[in-house]
């Protein structure tokens, strides 16, 4: 099962389930929001996510309708973009702070239309201007 945590360790989590979907994001939010070229993600079930520790100390930032930023209030590390929808049934896992293999790589870049100006994509991962239809 992968397991995750923030950079302090105080947040830890536990995945019970596969990851799905795992991708580079360029869109603007998400470069301001790790201070990179992109995030890398990964889609989750709601129901297979479990916090082991410090869930007290995880903090929502609503940054767009549908989804707050987590992120641990100690370290600042960014843990997910979890949907606000009691109905939704996947969250987004940021897979910097996953530990060792978690089975799945990403494999395609989403956003690409608002990249970063200084930075090429030079792998052939699939590129989508926004997000795949």
């Amino acid at each position: 099962m992968p397991q995750g945590s923030c950079l302090c360790g105080i947040v830890r989590y536990e995945i019970r389930g596969a990851l799905r979907q795992a991708g580079h994001c360029h869109c603007s939010m998400c470069r301001r929001w790790s201070g990179s070229a992109f995030m890398s993600y990964a889609g989750v079930r709601l129901g297979d996510f479990t916090w082991l520790t410090g869930e007290d100390c995880v903090a929502r930032y609503r940054s767009s309708p549908g989804f707050d930023r987590l992120f641990c209030r100690l370290c600042g590390a960014s843990l997910a973009a979890w949907p606000t929808d009691p109905n939704a049934e996947l969250t987004w896992i940021m897979m910097g702070t996953l530990q060792g293999n978690p089975g799945l790589a990403p494999d395609k870049h989403i956003f690409v239309g608002s990249k970063a100006d200084w930075f090429d994509i030079t792998d052939r991962l699939q590129q989508h201007h926004g997000l795949p239809s």
